[in-house]
């Protein structure tokens, strides 16, 4: 028999009093209609000695875990693409699970019209989350994507080259989970000295990472920041490689990592201290 743990213990003693909050109807109502759709706009400067002198004051916006078709309608994903241009960023990053169930949406078309809106002078970029190659999907959500605008990377990198040559590196690993990651063809040939973001789904990649190569900023989503939290105590669940890191930032070495909370829900239509979020990462050289 497993041993449990005062955490566990903790979080299973206190998840009752929650179960009944939610089966009540304010609780209900609140944790279905409202937390949901208060889309959390995340304002956070990052510094690094690697980033060039012309990249400060460059703004990378960030969204993740759409999971279109599961209570995310193509209304709200149009509200998204509204408030990422209202911040009139140089740079786009999707980290993953567009759809919930990508073969069996019937509209994912549709989606295309949508996505393209988004302006990014800079770039669009995006990479594959478990639900993108779900139930045979990949084909489905890279064609999408490339319609869309949106560069795809697949254990591969890019650069983001400005007028003066000066550049930062943009590498994306396949999902860890139903996809064939390989960290080393992501981050091949980027240069010791390179400012580098590295895009991957799970945020729990970043312990390997972190240890045996080399990148300056990973950004993740795939945990929903648990999507379901009590205080004190935090998520009540969290996904496979999404448990050690759930929300906000983390320092793992020369690495930093942030975990995005996603936009939309699986499984359960909820969110509780757990707003979904859009987040603004502006560059800038430390003087």
């Amino acid at each position: 028999m497993k041993k449990m743990t005062r955490r566990n213990f903790l979080k299973r003693m206190l998840s009752i009093p929650f179960i009944a909050f939610i089966s009540s109807g304010i609780g209900y109502w609140y944790a279905r209609y409202i937390e949901p759709k208060q889309i959390k706009l995340e304002s956070h400067l990052i510094t690094h000695k690697n980033i060039p002198k012309g990249f400060s004051g460059m703004k990378v916006v960030q969204f993740s875990d759409t999971h279109v078709g599961h209570h995310f309608e193509k209304k709200d994903l149009e509200n998204v693409v509204k408030k990422i241009n209202d911040e009139q960023p140089d740079v786009v990053i999707f980290t993953g699970d567009l759809m919930d169930d990508p073969l069996n949406y019937p509209q994912a078309d549709h989606l295309i019209s949508i996505l393209h809106k988004i302006k990014a002078p800079h770039g669009k970029f995006s990479i594959f989350g478990n639900h993108d190659h779900g139930g045979y999907g990949t084909e489905i959500y890279e064609e999408i994507m490339v319609a869309s605008g949106f560069t795809v990377l697949k254990n591969e990198n890019t650069t983001i080259e400005l007028i003066d040559n000066s550049r930062i590196y943009i590498a994306g690993v396949d999902d860890l989970m139903l996809g064939r990651p390989d960290f080393r063809s992501t981050l091949q040939g980027i240069p010791e000295d390179a400012f580098s973001i590295l895009l991957a789904h799970e945020p729990d990649a970043s312990k390997e990472i972190s240890e045996e190569f080399a990148a300056c900023l990973q950004l993740s989503g795939h945990s929903h920041g648990g999507q379901v939290q009590l205080p004190f105590i935090g998520p009540l669940i969290t996904p496979p490689l999404g448990s050690k890191y759930v929300e906000g930032f983390y320092q793992l070495n020369d690495l930093t990592l942030y975990v995005n909370r996603g936009l939309g829900t699986t499984r359960q239509p909820y969110r509780f201290l757990a707003p979904p979020e859009i987040t603004v990462f502006t560059l800038e050289k430390p003087k």
